[in-house]
């Protein structure tokens, strides 16, 4: 394996984290408490330095969770309340305020109007006034014993519009003691040339002041626009592990650290390998899927398919992969399809065959085979398991844990009310006895499935840990309307992993069938394998 060219770290930059806050207000999450709290700790165990989570003014579910909060210890993490500055110059008589204190956490962040348009045309109040709100409202904290991360809200925007004011703003965040001063660009549609530009200049105009840099994606730029602020000066950055957040989301902290600590000498302080984990486990909880094309984490992020690059990276890996993927915590993976390369079948096989060369009659065969396959529909880069039950069955090395004897299912039209329509029935032959069985459901997949799964619990009860958690159909043959060949794709998983088989015919059901077998088998075979 290569190594990258990773010298000592020359500085440290804090990470903040902000999916809990500026996360949930992404479309289509809504964390609960316990949802909460499970991220709190996986961001505490990942290393984060400060975890922004949530507002305690703006809701009760926030409210309780700092409630819930309060006795627990985190490692690594600073827990931070966010809120905003007081409404008017006596921050001691404002409700939000004193909800940021009730919160209990040792640091806050409050947000601050640092454009005068904004100010003017959406506090209706006047710019000298929003700068004694936001020092008062910073003293007050700094009294009460906080740790105060001043949010420069539309600070670049404001910057170029005025940036005389924008100054004055965190001129004043100083004169009340706030520790850090947070540059946002809050509409997100700031370029990497001007971001780094202004945070420069600002660190050359108030060189003792530390700087944070806060960066929406609407123009896709928030985590080199995170990187450009790091270079230049913000000694912390903040964002949401994911980029989840509103509208195109936030600076992709995922993305953000390993480019910091890889490729700028920059250290985080956070478990680097960890990094997929940790990611996974927080999408997982927000109900959101991982792309699998997400830089670093991604399931394909350090995938090869073409031939000549797969035979490149097992020569040089540093010919097709940017950093080693057992940094992030990530794997390599070689997608194998028609146009893989006999390198590509080479290292499948040698799983099961080992000290297998190119030149082996086995090669040249199932790469045939494979060919062929997928000449009538089949597409095994995103069925692993079905992959491995092919290989295995053209090298002989085969043992069926069962047979299908036979299946047949129907559907009722129309069914009552709340009630299965579908029903079906299986026999299999498991060492020369059979068993027959029955089962309802939703659909004519889900009554076999359902057949299959009892049938197959009379011999092995390991079953029960088996389940399928997807199923996608897609049409092949897109000219033939409805004499269409169709193509099903099912994920399941066990205790331990994942994996996914295929099917493919003209009739759905058959296809569907063909990988659901396939999907027992797999685990079948993998269990007896791993016992």
């Amino acid at each position: 394996m290569d190594c990258i060219n990773k010298n000592e770290y020359t500085c440290t930059v804090e990470i903040y984290d902000s999916t809990l806050r500026d996360g949930a207000q992404s479309e289509g999450i809504s964390f609960s408490v316990s949802d909460k709290k499970k991220i709190i700790s996986l961001l505490d165990d990942f290393g984060v330095k400060y975890i922004e989570a949530g507002n305690p003014f703006s809701n009760p579910k926030d409210l309780r969770l700092f409630e819930e909060m309060k006795n627990v210890k985190l490692k690594n993490a600073r827990l931070c309340a966010f809120g905003s500055t007081a409404k008017s110059e006596n921050p001691e008589k404002d409700a939000g305020i004193a909800s940021l204190l009730a919160a209990e956490t040792d640091a806050v962040a409050i947000v601050a109007k640092c454009r005068e348009k904004q100010v003017i045309e959406i506090l209706g109040i006047s710019p000298s006034d929003n700068l004694i709100f936001i020092e008062k409202s910073v003293a007050y904290l700094k009294s009460r014993g906080k740790e105060v991360i001043l949010d420069a809200e539309h600070f670049f925007d404001g910057y170029l519009e005025n940036p005389d004011y924008s100054l004055e703003a965190l001129r004043a965040s100083l004169r009340g003691g706030a520790d850090t001063l947070t540059l946002c660009d809050t509409n997100g549609g700031t370029l990497p040339h001007d971001i780094e530009r202004i945070v420069a200049e600002v660190k050359k105009i108030l060189p003792e002041a530390k700087l944070s840099i806060h960066c929406h994606d609407d123009c896709g730029c928030a985590v080199a626009n995170s990187i450009a602020a790091v270079r230049v000066g913000a000694s912390q950055v903040q964002g949401t592990f994911i980029g989840y957040g509103e509208r195109c989301g936030n600076a992709d902290l995922s993305s953000v650290m390993p480019s910091l600590m890889l490729k700028c000498s920059i250290n985080c302080e956070v478990e680097l390998k960890k990094l997929r984990f940790t990611a996974k486990q927080i999408a997982e909880i927000s109900n959101i899927r991982l792309r699998h094309n997400h830089p670093y984490i991604g399931k394909c992020a350090f995938a090869h398919k073409g031939g000549m690059h797969i035979d490149a990276v097992q020569k040089c890996p540093s010919s097709f992969e940017h950093v080693p993927p057992e940094t992030v915590g990530n794997g390599r993976k070689y997608l194998v399809s028609e146009v893989s390369g006999r390198s590509t079948i080479l290292a499948e096989l040698q799983r099961f065959i080992p000290g297998l060369t190119k030149t082996a009659p086995e090669v040249e065969h199932i790469t045939s085979t494979l060919k062929e396959r997928e000449f009538d529909g089949y597409q095994y880069e995103s069925a692993n398991a079905s992959f491995e039950l092919l290989v295995k069955k053209e090298l002989g090395l085969w043992k069926a844990p069962f047979r299908v004897i036979m299946y047949k299912s129907n559907d009722d039209f129309p069914a009552p009310d709340g009630e299965q329509q579908a029903s079906a029935m299986i026999k299999i032959e498991v060492e020369g006895k059979t068993e027959l069985s029955c089962a309802d459901g939703n659909g004519p997949v889900n009554a076999l499935d359902g057949a299959l799964r009892k049938a197959l619990l009379a011999f092995y009860p390991q079953v029960d840990s088996m389940r399928l958690n997807d199923y996608k159909v897609r049409v092949v043959d897109l000219g033939k309307n409805t004499d269409s060949k169709v193509r099903v794709l099912i994920d399941s998983s066990d205790q331990n992993t994942s994996f996914s088989t295929i099917g493919v015919s003209y009739d759905i059901i058959e296809a569907s069938f063909i990988a659901l077998v396939d999907s027992y088998e797999y685990f079948l075979s993998k269990d007896s394998t791993e016992n």
